[in-house]
């Protein structure tokens, strides 16, 4: 057994000590490539998503020089047809890229790991030659073993997202890569492989750099989909099992929608942040907590058309329009603001419906670290909305009718166009964003049901804060009395009475028929025992 040939079972082994979600299903997709011609897999996907878990998966899985059956016989992956057929029957060369960065320079690493598994080889097996080539040696091993080898390669692209390296180091190791798995030796040596990091593999112009690979991403994840993160049915285990709150567990960490290879649309959740909020029994942002975290504000500053547009719409909840093709998959070659949401994308801040090219922040959790990132955007026309925004809500505190009744009427016109105008989603669009850092104070609900009908919008006071709850209803034609009325007859404030705040209702009204659009409001304030 060595340390990059054959490394045995003994992580796989720790993980199954703990409580484990059976993802071994994704066992039979790499099995389901073995000796084919598209044998070679890249699945990438954010931090603490479980990418390292499942390469030791695969490691105790394939590995010859252990038996792992009981780590697996009572896993999803003992009912697949060919379980028996692939089980410890090959040799597997693991790396762990990041596990060289500490032994070595960027410009040396390609040298190094070459060296390293010359040296793991030596070891392991006799008759190696150390002059031979890293691939010679690969190829010595299958003859003398008579096994071919899976090839399992954790945070490939970590060189590639390290600020400090340059064209140079980054082509070299990417060559490194490429020729590797580009012979007709690796034929011989590989029957299969799994690579897997936060961003798919690096473009050359609009080509892959690595072509042979079958990329797998948080935009198109194929078949690796379901294994991508937990599931909703895991989730709902998990939490009848430690008696928590699933409401609150989707309300903070759902919200990544991913197209399974049947069309089908599933919701995954943050693996991480769902065991940290068991574990510490607190539903809170484990996001920034964990290395996960990467530097968005550096990229939602960057000076590109729209971008800081983008940023305030994303952070008032609304989704945004931004093609994801022609992005290079490194953290240098931006372009556009389309590039820069395609990067927040695969680091897991927002959730891409390819279908309809528009991206979300997907849950409540990434929702509190965007509340923070807005507040230091340098943009200047964000630093202005985010001022005219603060401004609105205290002129609704404070009952400024008029002065609410004009900010609201300049987003207005401002960010509807002329033939939506009037339309639903439109104006709950608009309170949004004029409520959009609402999150420093509150909780923004939808549809609130309350007596007899439905709230527009209401903003519900976080724990501790003594801010007041606000109830909206914006509506196209009428006066804001009969609005207000609406607001009373309906009894909207019911559901909300248990909170022991003070309540702004706000309604809010224009004529859609006249060529002004004049926005008008009435403001009260109701007392709460």
């Amino acid at each position: 057994m060595g340390y990059y040939i054959n490394p045995g079972n003994d992580n796989f082994r720790e993980i199954r000590n703990d409580d484990y979600i059976d993802k071994s299903g994704i066992i039979s997709v790499i099995n389901s490539t073995i000796g084919k011609r598209e044998r070679l897999s890249c699945v990438s996907r954010p931090r603490r998503f479980g990418k390292s878990y499942a390469a030791n998966m695969l490691e105790a899985y394939y590995d010859c020089s252990c038996d792992s059956h009981k780590l697996f016989n009572d896993l999803e992956i003992a009912k697949d047809p060919d379980y028996e057929k692939h089980i410890n029957k090959y040799n597997v060369l693991y790396l762990d890229i990041t596990g060289f960065f500490a032994d070595t320079t960027l410009e040396e690493l390609p040298g190094y790991i070459s060296k390293c598994i010359c040296r793991d080889a030596q070891r392991c097996f006799t008759g190696i030659d150390e002059s031979d080539s890293i691939k010679e040696i690969l190829s010595s091993v299958v003859e003398v073993t008579g096994k071919q080898f899976i090839a399992i390669i954790d945070e490939w692209d970590a060189p590639v997202r390290t600020p400090r390296i340059t064209q140079e180091t980054q082509t070299a190791f990417l060559e490194f890569l490429r020729s590797l798995f580009k012979s007709d030796i690796t034929k011989k040596v590989f029957a299969a492989a799994y690579m897997t990091g936060i961003l798919p593999i690096k473009k050359d112009g609009t080509q892959s750099a690595i072509s042979e690979f079958r990329e797998y991403t948080m935009l198109k994840p194929g078949p690796f989909a379901t294994y991508t993160g937990f599931l909703e049915e895991d989730v709902k285990r998990i939490c009848q099992e430690n008696d928590a709150s699933f409401e609150k567990m989707k309300e903070w960490y759902d919200g990544y929608s991913l197209r399974d290879t049947s069309g089908k649309i599933i919701s995954v959740y943050n693996p991480n942040s769902v065991i940290r909020a068991i574990e510490d029994h607190s539903f809170e942002s484990y996001w920034g907590q964990s290395s996960a975290v990467y530097g968005a504000l550096e990229y939602i500053n960057m000076d590109f058309d729209g971008l800081g547009e983008a940023a305030e719409y994303l952070t008032a909840g609304l989704e945004v329009t931004y093609k994801t093709q022609a992005f290079k998959n490194d953290l240098v070659s931006f372009e556009d603001a389309d590039d820069v949401l395609t990067i927040l994308t695969h680091f897991g801040y927002l959730t891409y419906d390819e279908e309809r090219k528009t991206g979300r922040i997907p849950n409540r959790e990434i929702m509190e670290e965007f509340g923070e990132m807005i507040h230091k955007v340098k943009h200047k026309e964000t630093m202005t909305r985010l001022m005219e925004s603060e401004k609105f809500l205290a002129d609704i505190i404070a009952g400024n009718t008029d002065e609410a009744a004009s900010n609201i009427q300049n987003v207005h016109m401002k960010e509807s166009a002329p033939l939506w105008y009037n339309d639903e989603q439109a104006l709950r669009a608009v309170i949004k964003l004029t409520f959009f850092t609402y999150r420093d104070h509150y909780v923004k609900l939808e549809e609130l049901p309350s007596g007899t009908g439905y709230a527009d919008i209401a903003f519900i006071p976080k724990k501790y804060d003594p801010s007041p709850a606000i109830i909206i209803e914006l509506k196209a034609g009428g006066t804001v009395g009969e609005a207000m009325e609406q607001i009373k007859s309906r009894n909207y404030v019911s559901s909300i009475e248990g909170l022991g705040q003070n309540i702004m209702l706000v309604a809010i009204t224009y004529d859609k028929d006249d060529k002004t659009k004049q926005h008008y409001c009435m403001i009260e304030k109701v007392q709460v025992d």
